[in-house]
């Protein structure tokens, strides 16, 4: 069997790496910069996108903006395929985090916190999706359904990601407050991705009925419970299993093993597979130290130095914000957002009594939206269920609120750190 290759003359491989190249250095560059001054890196890899996209290179250098990622949209959408791998990665090392911050001197705070910042966003959000005609903001796909669910996830989100690096950036991650707060991102965005799944997977469906989104919703459900409670186990036994000669020999190897098996059963049930690399983290997270700890630190390794500062820049390369920024709508949807996800946030910490600056605090910092707010949006913009307007705004949603959390966060490092409750 011959197997079908996509052929690049010698010009077209020079601009392919080279425009990797530069997005690499410029998302190092930014990103380094922001983290020095304790800024979200993620930010600041986005705002290396936006220097070499349509937005300021585009803009000024057309002709070199042109030539230089000419590559990437010509041939088999090879940026596109850059795009997945960093997305997958970055989903896989969230997934890795999810098991670490529960403890139990705080788990009457952590899930009132979990329950409120969730249920009541999401309430709050149907209410405002159903009060308003939201029909400008479809991509398309042009499927309404899909927009809404995308729409409410997106004024609920949070990033475990940003907030952990802005606690280590500042000192703050062995603080009770800074487990409270992952503790209840963590259970808070586990649902927010599934509602993230079934919206493509209603875009994705071959016929969008009654029945195609019941398909939709129990397949990714089942993944869900049938990889937490079965998958997860078999794969910790087989990881120190000593007939698991890939598991001896290759720990890094069963590892990427795995996401990819993952990957490939999220796309055949017809779930995003994004979703199967945030599972295939979670179980993988499971796997004895011991034995697989330098092997997680490889994947943290590359993915940090090559795919996803690439996905960050590859994001910040799509903004066009000179022909589709609307920043009244923008504007509006920040507040709007931000109020939505901080009422939750204020109601839980009232529950248990919190003073208003603890409570403040708790709300500042669940409405930073950085990493799942972008896959959030860049997903959904992949599959034409937003427009490019929305995209725009969900970026700079995401970029802002993370951007704030940081700056309140060292305002407030002596309260933090010593928080009482």
């Amino acid at each position: 069997m011959e197997l079908a290759t996509i052929s690049l003359s010698t010009t077209q491989l020079l601009y392919l790496f080279s425009g990797i190249a530069a997005l690499l250095i410029s998302a190092h560059i930014f990103g380094n910069l922001f983290s020095r001054f304790k800024l979200p890196k993620v930010v600041g890899e986005i705002i290396g996108g936006i220097v070499l996209g349509p937005t300021l290179l585009g803009f000024f250098f057309s002709g070199l903006y042109t030539t230089l990622f000419n590559a990437f949209s010509a041939e088999g959408s090879l940026l596109a395929l850059v795009y997945e791998f960093g997305l997958v990665f970055l989903m896989f090392v969230t997934g890795f985090e999810l098991k670490r911050f529960f403890e139990e001197r705080d788990r009457k705070l952590t899930w009132i916190l979990m329950i409120c910042s969730t249920a009541i966003p999401l309430t709050l959000g149907f209410l405002i999706f159903s009060s308003y005609n939201f029909s400008f903001l479809l991509g398309s796909a042009n499927n309404m359904l899909a927009l809404e669910i995308i729409f409410v996830t997106s004024v609920a989100v949070t990033s475990i990601p940003v907030i952990s690096k802005i606690f280590l950036d500042l000192g703050l991650a062995k603080t009770r407050f800074a487990k409270v707060i992952l503790g209840a991102a963590t259970a808070h965005d586990t649902v927010l991705y599934t509602m993230l799944a079934i919206a493509t997977g209603i875009v994705t469906a071959t016929a969008v009925s009654v029945w195609s989104i019941a398909e939709v919703v129990i397949a990714t459900v089942l993944f869900f419970v049938f990889s937490l409670l079965i998958i997860s186990r078999l794969i910790e036994r087989a990881g120190i299993s000593k007939y698991n000669f890939l598991a001896r020999t290759s720990p890094l190897g069963y590892l990427i093993l795995i996401l990819f098996l993952f990957s490939a059963i999220a796309l055949l049930l017809g779930v995003n597979i994004m979703f199967g690399a945030f599972l295939a983290g979670i179980c993988v997270s499971t796997l004895p130290d011991n034995q697989f700890k330098k092997a997680k630190e490889g994947v943290y390794g590359f993915s940090f130095a090559l795919f996803i500062p690439l996905y960050f820049a590859i994001v910040g390369l799509q903004l066009d914000l000179i022909h589709y920024l609307n920043i009244v709508f923008m504007l509006e949807f920040l507040g709007i957002s931000s109020l939505v996800q901080m009422i939750g946030s204020l109601i839980a910490a009232k529950i248990y009594k919190l003073d208003w600056r603890s409570s403040f605090n708790l709300a500042i910092t669940m409405n930073a939206r950085g990493g799942p707010g972008i896959v959030l949006a860049t997903t959904a913009y992949s599959l034409g269920i937003i427009n490019e307007s929305f995209f725009v705004t969900l970026i700079l949603a995401a970029m802002i609120t993370s951007l704030i959390a940081g700056w309140w966060l060292k305002r407030e490092h002596a309260v933090v750190s010593n928080w009482r409750f």
